[in-house]
């Protein structure tokens, strides 16, 4: 027997017509190269979608089509994630910190008709548009005044592209696993691979990202999401403050600008903000070095690398400000876990509630989890078993864009990390697959060697990778980037790991750097690094 209630599919169109009806007075506000403090509501940014969806009628967008864009967060990016996908096209968010040959493969490899830049990224645009043959129409996204002379083909303004479009628009009733956006993994081996989101899926991501131990957004609060609209639907966040009423901050292209943080948090009294360890360091030494203060902001979101100790505890001790870590992959939309507390965490000292909250929580409804060893074999969740990490769920990919074979494993998706899982739930990743260090037969986590460093009142970032070893195969290497004006040696450094770890997993050497190289998602590239010490 069916149960007798309404076939009603989950699709952003019913999300934008609720958000339209409940939350359209809420503001949003964008940093944009054209106007520092633009404001608009989301009323008037879902009429301009309307007008977005009939230019791209005109311009021949068929269901399924898609849409490219190079773009920071800010209005007219937020604009096309709805009404690209809502009239039944395809979203593609293209990550623009990528090397040129990634993106000539990713924009072919997607065929995308139609393509929206920044005007700050027309000259990465003027120089590979030639190799992009597909692409029948460039749009930069700005006014019509603003357009400068150019040699890509057939450039048009945002503005002068919807100016005098209808402003109603008969969106169609999609089926639920239509596609609604992609984004492709950033490629550290092998080609970067597409991974396409239903609009089935990015509600179900929605709807839990908004539960109160995920991100637990409301109408009242004011969201800063410093984590890319061009990177895994910015976490989910575009969809997920809307949906409750909060009001966005949009950083454009200033999300790496540690003093426009602070003034913008600051003068817009944001209290929730999200980004990855990276940014949120360099905006801990901005505070450190100018003496402000983050007047409103209550809570940071952490996650797209581990978070480390010194930085929660700097957060939290000296400025007042929650940390909470979290995790997820491109590959799931991207929320696989967030750390909230349970019950029993009242009963844990200040030593055992912080290596709790140090991990990276417990998945919501929606994902699943389980270790693996080499053989498949499933792991006991008692936090001391460590395994390959799988997950799966509504919102996790089954299969990569144009790829013939399955992405799972018996129905698994193998994320690359090695965690453990305790009874009540919470996950600590120790290492990617990739980066353990294997040394005379035992396991070391890179993770755990690059916390201690962290917590060395002299490091401003650090990392740990394999070197080899004729007698124990490999051994760790820790390279450093000081921060300014602080000093230590090597043998200092080697000695601040004694009696925080085992002594045989202490590194054998040290080496300094300037700066550390970075993905284009902001974690420290350890290809690089291999690259660079190694030799």
């Amino acid at each position: 027997m069916n149960g007798l209630m309404m076939d009603y599919p989950l699709t952003v169109t019913s999300l934008m017509r609720h958000v339209n009806a409940q939350h359209g007075a809420s503001e949003v506000y964008s940093l944009t190269v054209e106007n520092p403090a633009h404001r608009t509501r989301y009323a008037e940014i879902f009429r301009r979608c309307a007008q977005l969806a009939n230019a791209l009628r005109r311009l021949g967008l068929k269901p399924g089509d898609r849409v490219a864009t190079l773009a920071w967060n800010d209005y007219r990016h937020m604009e096309l994630y709805y009404g690209v996908s809502c009239m039944g096209g395809v979203l593609h968010t293209v990550n623009p910190r990528l090397f040129p040959e990634q993106l000539r493969y990713i924009i072919n490899h997607a065929g995308d008709r139609y393509l929206f830049a920044d005007p700050l990224l027309l000259p990465l645009l003027e120089k590979l548009h030639p190799a992009f043959p597909a692409v029948e129409r460039y749009v930069l996204l700005c006014g019509k005044g603003a357009l400068p002379e150019s040699s890509v083909p057939s450039l048009i303004s945002y503005e002068e592209l919807i100016e005098g479009e209808d402003d109603n628009y008969d969106w169609p009733e999609l089926d639920e696993n239509t596609a609604s956006s992609m984004c492709y993994t950033s490629g550290t081996t092998g080609n970067p691979k597409g991974v396409l989101y239903s609009h089935r899926s990015t509600v179900l991501h929605t709807y839990a990202s908004g539960l109160s131990d995920i991100i637990g957004l409301k109408s009242t609060d004011i969201v800063l999401p410093v984590v890319p609209m061009f990177h895994a639907n910015a976490w989910g966040v575009v969809y997920c403050a809307p949906m409750v009423g909060s009001k966005l901050v949009l950083p454009g292209p200033k999300a790496g600008d540690p003093e426009a943080l602070v003034a913008m948090m600051n003068a817009e009294r944001v209290n929730t903000a999200l980004g990855v360890p990276t940014v949120w360091m360099g905006l801990l030494s901005y505070l450190d070095a100018s003496g402000q203060r983050l007047e409103t902001v209550s809570k940071l979101v952490v996650g797209g690398a581990a978070c480390p100790r010194s930085m929660m505890e700097d957060f939290e001790t000296r400025h007042g400000i929650e940390v909470c870590h979290a995790w997820g992959m491109t590959e799931m939309s991207p929320l696989g876990s967030v750390n909230a507390p349970t019950a029993g965490s009242a009963d844990l000292d200040a030593g055992a509630l912080l290596a709790q909250r140090l991990t990276q929580g417990r998945a919501p409804y929606g994902v699943e989890m389980r270790l693996v060893d080499d053989n498949g074999e499933a792991l006991p969740r008692d936090g001391k078993a460590v395994g390959r990490l799988q997950v799966r769920g509504p919102w996790v990919a089954s299969r990569y864009y144009r790829a013939e074979e399955s992405a799972l494993d018996n129905g698994w998706f193998d994320t690359g990390d090695v965690a453990s899982i305790d009874s009540n739930g919470f996950m600590n990743i120790t290492d990617r697959t990739k980066d353990l260090i294997k040394s005379g037969g035992e396991w070391i986590s890179s993770i755990e060697l690059e916390d201690v460093a962290m917590s060395h009142p002299a490091v401003g970032e650090a990392a740990v990778i394999a070197m080899p070893h004729e007698k124990w195969a490999e051994r760790p290497l820790l390279i450093v980037r000081l921060k300014d004006g602080a000093a230590a040696d090597a043998d200092e450094l080697i000695a601040w790991f004694e009696g925080k770890v085992a002594k045989w997993w202490i590194p054998d050497a040290v080496r300094f750097a300037n700066e550390l190289p970075h993905t284009a998602t902001g974690k420290v590239s350890k290809l690089k690094l291999r690259e660079q010490f190694i030799a």
